[in-house]
């Protein structure tokens, strides 16, 4: 019974849809309070018809606006990968399902800004308690929003049966499971006296945040590799694979002056292509001494593996956050960013930096990341 209760409460809430008075407003509830008092007191037609007339004023336009956002919905597209600490556009569609009315003068609006904290002198005793907080108390769970809005998109007009595509920029601080802000649609139609807000559009929908994505230097790298390398070819990368004799239509920049004074000819560098080292990524440790070590470890391994995978190369990831076999394209750079994603340290892991044997009969280069302050 108690529990049939809760539910019951909770869709309540998630269906309530709360009314704020405007500047103008307040003055046409305190005009009727006041013509109503009079009307009692002083017994004039005049008065109880001027204060009628301002309480019918007050009753139509809740009527109106709750038509407007009543029958609104939104779907939202959510970008490829979504990385932490790097803007991610998110296309809202905010649709009107309703068959004949149109709603007018939407607002939509995102919590995602914190709330002000309270101030003053007994701030430090009477912490400020969101509606959120008092109905944790009890069991229940406030669905309508926790956070001050932030203004999106306002659409004068959605007429019945289509939708209005909105774009939403929004950066999410840490990796992991995270939960998108909440949307809502507000209205101030149809006299600007009172702003209704309709209950939730968008609540609890997760999504996977990425590490965070930074440039890298290879011939840095390369030097604090270990293993053998794959078979050398050509290409344009940065280390120098042959010296030939110039041909029509190569880069003068690319001419080796030294060699071509001495051999009294032309001669040409060639690159060697950075996509030839298949590598192993070996994250050590497991990061449980410090967060900030940690994040930076993570981040540095997935900017490797996306740089590395996006140029050809095949990438193997091993070590407390998993074992990622052997692998090529997008597909497997989006399960080792998922993997370096989902990953929490636990202090009392066994082995730190475990690793699997090597994919191919081939020994791969290897990069060691540690997760731990050194």
């Amino acid at each position: 019974m108690i529990r049939l209760a809760r539910r019951l409460a909770s869709w309540w809430w998630r269906r309530t849809k709360a009314i704020r008075p405007t500047r103008d407003g307040w003055w046409c509830v305190f005009a009727a309070m006041g013509l109503g008092v009079a009307a009692v007191n002083t017994g004039n037609n005049l008065a109880y018809l001027l204060c009628s007339m301002l309480l019918a004023l007050i009753i139509v336009s809740g009527m109106l606006s709750d038509l407007t956002v009543r029958g609104l919905h939104v779907s939202v597209t959510l970008p490829d990968a979504i990385h932490a600490t790097q803007p991610a556009l998110v296309t809202i569609a905010l649709a009107n399902r309703k068959r004949r009315l149109a709603s007018y003068s939407v607002a939509l609006e995102a919590l995602d800004r914190p709330l002000p904290g309270r101030s003053g002198r007994f701030a430090r005793w009477l912490p400020r308690r969101t509606l959120d907080d008092r109905l944790r108390a009890i069991g229940l769970k406030d669905r309508r929003g926790l956070g001050a809005p932030r203004r999106l998109a306002y659409v004068p007009r959605i007429p019945a049966g289509t939708e209005h595509v909105v774009g939403w920029e929004i950066t999410f601080a840490a990796r992991g499971r995270r939960r998108l802000p909440r949307l809502r649609a507000t209205t101030a139609f149809p006299f600007g006296l009172f702003v209704k807000i309709g209950p939730p559009l968008l609540f609890d929908e997760e999504v996977l945040v990425f590490p965070a994505i930074h440039p890298v230097r290879l011939p840095e790298i390369w030097q604090t590799a270990s293993g053998d390398s794959a078979a050398r070819r050509r290409g344009r990368g940065h280390d120098l694979y042959n010296l030939r004799t110039y041909r029509a239509g190569d880069e003068p920049h690319l001419i080796h002056w030294p060699t071509s004074a001495k051999s009294g000819g032309l001669m040409v560098r060639e690159l060697e292509d950075d996509a030839t080292e298949d590598t192993r990524l070996v994250l050590v440790g497991t990061g449980a001494s410090g967060p900030e070590r940690l994040e930076q470890a993570i981040s540095r391994a997935a900017s490797l593996a996306v740089h590395l995978l996006r140029g050809g190369t095949a990438v193997e990831l091993t070590g407390p956050a998993g074992v990622v076999p052997l692998g090529r394209g997008r597909a497997q750079e989006r399960r080792i960013l998922t993997a370096l994603a989902l990953y929490a340290p636990r202090a009392e892991s066994g082995r730190a930096g475990t690793e699997s044997e090597p994919s191919t009969s081939n020994r791969l280069r290897e990069i060691r990341i540690e997760l731990d302050a050194t």
